[in-house]
């Protein structure tokens, strides 16, 4: 093999490359989460549940979140390996602590909710990107998605587009219309990111 190719070819991601990525992406989704509740928006998957049910409640939105991924860890184990596991409950409790802690370091004043809407899907598309080029996630829909996917053939994007679905229309039981759609156009904007930016073919692992 050629130095060419040896430079060339793939390497896994360091301990701490792992660290500083998923510490990024636990960080950045925090920011986003702040931003987001600061607009009343809500937004898909288990974030999303959490939200809602920290609306609904008044309860804080970092246990809350990680009380609702709970369920999720065994089945992230089984279908994607520990490490997959364990850097995702990493993620996972980091974002739940930030969120209670940023709050007394950062605040938002006035935020357009077209601007705010964009900059949320930007701002958690980045972190969820780093967090799955680093083995982790945040949880969730996904991975159950994936499990009905393997053991009855239905594809794990109808799961989560019925769940989201599901979500958003709870939402306008809470939140104004025009609030709901503003989120719905920051969900948009997140996974267009997601869909554009994450290829596994192109990235080192």
């Amino acid at each position: 093999m050629s130095q060419t190719e040896t430079a060339e070819k793939p390497t896994r991601h360091s301990l701490i490359e792992d660290a500083q990525g998923i510490a990024y992406g636990s960080f950045m989704a925090a920011v986003g989460v702040q931003l987001l509740t600061h607009l009343g928006f809500v937004t898909g998957q288990t974030a999303g549940l959490a939200i809602l049910i920290s609306y609904a409640t008044g309860w804080g939105f970092g246990p809350v979140f990680f009380a609702v991924n709970l369920p999720f860890y065994w089945l992230g184990y089984k279908r994607l390996g520990l490490a997959f596991m364990l850097k995702s409950l990493i993620a996972v409790t980091l974002l739940s602590v930030l969120v209670g802690i940023l709050p007394k370091g950062l605040e938002f004043g006035h935020v357009h909710p077209l601007v705010g809407a964009i900059l949320v899907g930007f701002l958690t598309g980045s972190a969820l990107l780093a967090l799955f080029r680093h083995g982790a996630s945040l949880g969730g829909i996904g991975i159950v998605a994936l499990y009905l996917q393997d053991r009855t053939g239905f594809r794990a994007g109808w799961t989560q587009m019925i769940f989201d679905a599901a979500l958003f229309a709870c939402a306008l039981m809470l939140r104004d219309w025009q609030t709901v759609a503003w989120s719905f156009l920051g969900a948009l904007v997140l996974n267009l990111v997601i869909a554009i930016n994450h290829r596994r073919d192109r990235y080192i692992v």
